[in-house]
């Protein structure tokens, strides 16, 4: 059995729906966005290793345990999970 319906028959989200195309230029705009963001990351990454050197390697160590306390509590998270949330 197949239905369909009638144009003025189709719910609230139909109606109201925004304009052909909006939403692609909506996610390329978002795209844009978060290409600009790393971008302007990497040049400002570099830019302090290039301009401060003998600190560079300590910058570094602290990303890396931010990002290995980061994938700890994940872990420890899911591990809570596991056990019955308690």
């Amino acid at each position: 059995m197949t239905v369909t319906l009638a144009p003025g028959n189709r719910g609230p989200e139909e109606q109201h729906a925004r304009p052909a195309g909006s939403t692609h230029r909506e996610a390329a705009v978002a795209v844009n966005a978060k290409k600009i963001a790393v971008y302007v990351l990497v040049v400002f990454v570099l830019y302090v290793i290039i301009t401060d050197p003998a600190n560079a390697a300590d910058y570094v160590q602290i990303g890396f345990e931010g990002i290995s306390d980061a994938a700890k509590a994940i872990g420890d998270f899911f591990t809570w999970l596991a056990d019955g949330a308690q």
